[in-house]
């Protein structure tokens, strides 16, 4: 059976499935209701099967819907990074290179790499963002960004996985706190303390709510702050504790009166992944970028 798939329905269904609703579907899309039903029956003919279960309370997708909507999202994503691409072309940039990183890679890791990676490419650019590694492993499957830098256990069965780095979390605490000294404390045991968190829309952030989550506890947020050294010197003037990653805890406690604890929680200890759809289907450019991130890690490039 041919089957023949116009821009106009893709968009429909995936702003069908995003709001659950047929009519709010149809009004993100701007075509009328019965468009939009003449529309979805038209397709499901042309399929030969049904892709929505309707409802008095509204849509839901079938799993032939399900499956659907997923490859519309990434043919979707594909055209708008066409498009974004042709018009760096236009503007006289010929690369660009889509990095989801988690924010201990990003803060830490990715700023010189990243500044050699562009001085050595000057026709490239980079459209750096911060994300949860699960966030990143769908948004690599679904074409969203073409590298992404996980932490922890995530499942990326779909996708090519490079070994990159080791990323630790600790408790970071005042000298002379209560904690100072220990040699190690479970993550459940400080949820009594004041917190010094980052942003909510920071990776760690949301990695620390899902394990607070899981033992049915809040963690008790006293303040919230944009960045690790801000964090430090917080924790530093004694207006909490905070979980921060091993390297920014370590390089800030030179110069501040801060102290680390390690987390006896497995999940501190976190394996860091460079992950790609495919590495031999990238750009060249975004290859060589993926090369350098290893070379980096194992302590094989030099920086200047």
């Amino acid at each position: 059976m041919a089957m023949h798939f116009d821009l106009v329905d893709l968009r429909l269904m995936v702003h069908i499935a995003d709001a659950n609703s047929m009519t709010r579907g149809a009004e993100l899309s701007f075509i009328s209701l019965p468009a939009a039903s003449t529309r979805i029956k038209n397709l499901e003919e042309s399929i030969g099967t049904k892709l929505l279960y309707r409802t008095s309370q509204g849509v839901t997708l079938t799993p032939p819907g399900q499956a659907f909507v997923t490859h519309a999202r990434q043919v979707l994503g594909q055209i708008e990074h066409l498009r974004g691409d042709m018009q760096e072309y236009v503007r006289g940039i010929k690369g660009h290179v889509r990095v989801f990183a988690n924010t201990t890679s990003l803060s830490e890791f990715l700023p010189p790499v990243l500044r050699h990676f562009l001085s050595a490419n000057p026709d490239v650019n980079i459209d750096l963002r911060e994300r949860l590694s699960h966030d990143i492993v769908r948004a690599v499957t679904e074409g969203q960004t073409d590298i992404g830098i996980v932490a922890g256990l995530v499942r990326t069965e779909n996708l090519e996985t490079l070994p990159y780095r080791r990323d630790r979390l600790v408790l970071v605490v005042p000298r002379g706190h209560a904690l100072d000294g220990c040699t190690q404390v479970a993550f459940a045991d400080t949820l009594e303390l004041e917190y010094v968190g980052l942003h909510e829309s920071s990776a760690i952030h949301g990695f620390l709510r899902q394990a607070s989550d899981q033992l049915h506890r809040p963690i008790k947020q006293r303040i919230q702050v944009g960045n690790f050294e801000t964090a430090c010197r917080m924790i530093e003037s004694g207006v909490g504790v905070g979980v921060l990653p091993e390297s920014a805890a370590s390089r800030h406690a030179h110069g501040m009166e801060i102290a680390i604890v390690p987390l006896a929680d497995a999940w501190s200890v976190r394996e860091m992944q460079i992950c790609v759809r495919s590495l031999d289907a990238l750009p060249g450019f975004a290859q060589d970028l993926v090369q350098m991130l290893v070379a980096d890690a194992q302590g094989r490039l030099a920086l200047s």
